[in-house]
């Protein structure tokens, strides 16, 4: 049976988004996959030569799996006359971004077709197909998600997890996979948060963070599962540095999109 995956936008840190639009995990702790195994690491090759861990998501169920939209490495590869479904992989059932688990090719994609970088990076998803079976144990689970009318209270905990930087700038992300605690931001003060810069956080989105700053995602967290109480709540999409108190995280709101999800599964 071929798998589908769910995602969201984690490519451009591959193509041509800003770096600072993207996420990481900071301020948190490693853990291992038997605790997230739903999360799996998105791969991309460099030069054809080797794969490496560049985003993460989620695997939803049998044939299906979350995580965020590759819209800009297709736009970016298809312009260029290359393959960009060929360029990725899925490693799945482990604890390190770039060994062990399994490896399954990307065999297709579905973008949500409201998607736009410009003006405001909403509907920030899509849905991966994978060429293989997950082969379901202690360390690959389907996750749940969100359906259409689940709703996090405003500062309720939430857990991300993935591979990613541990600070802003810093080369390269985390062997291990990491996760980290933070809260559900209330949105109409991340909408101010953000108007400040002229970005546009719209209802189809779910803010992430402290208030005192220094917990987040970061670089090549992008696309990964943000969790309330097991459930897949949202999807990491973009962001301004990583930690900062007066910019949360932001993250696709999964609840939005949970019949679209269903149906191009």
């Amino acid at each position: 049976m071929r798998i589908i995956l769910f995602i969201a936008l984690c490519v451009a840190s591959v193509a041509a988004a800003p770096r600072t639009t993207h996420q990481r995990i900071v301020g948190g702790d490693v853990t291992t996959i038997d605790q997230y195994p739903s999360i799996v690491a998105l791969l991309f090759v460099y030069e054809w030569v080797i794969y490496a861990q560049e985003c993460a998501g989620a695997i939803l169920k049998q044939p299906i799996c979350a995580h965020r939209s590759t819209l800009h490495l297709v736009s970016y590869y298809q312009t260029n006359n290359f393959d960009a479904v060929s360029k990725w992989r899925v490693r799945a059932g482990s604890t390190f971004a770039n060994a062990d688990g399994m490896i399954h090719r990307v065999s297709g994609n579905i973008i949500h077709p409201l998607y736009a970088v410009e003006p405001t990076m909403d509907h920030d998803i899509a849905v991966l197909r994978v060429d293989t079976s997950f082969e379901f144990n202690e360390f690959t689970q389907p996750a749940h998600i969100a359906g259409p009318n689940y709703r996090v209270p405003d500062y309720d905990d939430l857990w991300a997890a993935g591979w990613g930087t541990t600070y802003y700038g810093a080369p390269t992300g985390s062997a291990q996979l990491r996760h980290v605690q933070v809260l559900k931001i209330n949105l109409d003060r991340c909408k101010q948060q953000y108007g400040v810069v002229h970005m546009v956080i719209t209802d189809s989105m779910l803010c992430s963070g402290w208030l005192t700053g220094g917990r987040d995602q970061c670089q090549g967290d992008s696309g990964g599962p943000i969790y309330h109480n097991g459930v897949v709540v949202g999807v990491c999409s973009f962001g301004i540095e990583c930690g900062r108190a007066d910019f949360p995280g932001v993250n696709t709101r999964v609840a939005n999109y949970t019949d679209w999800v269903v149906d191009n599964a």
